[in-house]
């Protein structure tokens, strides 16, 4: 699990397109496709992960990028403490085991 924070700035929440993709913007103006892995609260605040939609030099096939969701000021914000990175995905980790035993 890794955070693309050193290449994906502060972004305008993006809206899902019809085949679930959404696109971002770097900091080189490339656009980078996503497709939304889900949306999940930890802590009282709300985080996107998102999964590479294509082959990129920037995002591995298999990396998960996670956003802050700022929903007040409609931004995904990066994160920069590699702890908290850590601590939201496996925490949505443990919700999707949880959601597959139901």
């Amino acid at each position: 699990m890794k955070d693309r924070k050193d290449e994906l700035n502060e972004e305008p929440v993006p809206e899902e397109e019809e085949d679930g993709i959404i696109e971002l913007i770097d900091e080189d103006e490339n656009v980078i496709k996503f497709r939304l892995l889900g949306v999940t609260e930890y802590k009282g605040a709300k985080y996107t992960l998102l999964l590479p939609a294509e082959p990129n030099d920037d995002v591995e096939e298999d990396e998960v990028v996670i956003f802050s969701l700022n929903e007040e000021e409609q931004t995904l914000d990066p994160i920069e403490d590699d702890r908290l990175l850590q601590e939201v995905f496996d925490f949505y980790l443990a919700e999707q085991e949880e959601e597959e035993r139901d």
